[in-house]
């Protein structure tokens, strides 16, 4: 078993339970893992920024206000994380995970990528930076088992 503590940021699509499938099978595992994220509560996530500093009268606004009150907690979670894990589903866009791929990569973090097979080619360029591509929950989990403690 792996002695250091891990710590792993889970970016991306907040409509599946994703999260916690790797959540309950690194602690399955015993692996050693704190895991972090972005805020997952969709509306909350939306409208902190009005909601804390005060209304906005346009969209555009609102959007940016709420934008970089979210990027206050997640650039200074991905720069704590020892790797990133960034999740793209196919029912919505994400361009938020694909901003935090980016600069997790820019900060010189391991990055694994997850996502159906289907979006290989939209993704090709996240994927080109990811040191692994996987499609399903369990294949992070494998490997995060091999990362931590170099077992198959």
């Amino acid at each position: 078993m792996s002695e250091q503590q891990w710590t792993v940021y889970l970016s991306g699509e907040i409509h599946t339970g994703w999260r916690d499938e790797i959540s309950a099978g690194t602690r399955d595992a015993g692996l050693p893992v704190t895991f972090l994220s972005p805020v997952t509560d969709h509306a909350a996530s939306d409208d902190c920024g009005v909601d804390i500093l005060g209304n906005e009268d346009s969209a555009f606004w609102k959007d940016h206000k709420g934008a970089k009150v979210n990027a206050i907690r997640n650039r200074t979670q991905i720069a704590r994380a020892d790797l990133a894990v960034i999740r793209f589903g196919d029912k919505y866009r994400q361009w938020n995970a694909a901003f935090d791929a980016g600069y997790a990569a820019a900060l010189g973090k391991p990055i694994i990528t997850l996502h159906d097979p289907a979006l290989t080619h939209a993704l090709k360029e996240v994927d080109g930076a990811a040191l692994a591509v996987a499609h399903t929950p369990a294949q992070v989990v494998r490997l995060l088992t091999y990362v931590i403690e170099g077992k198959l």
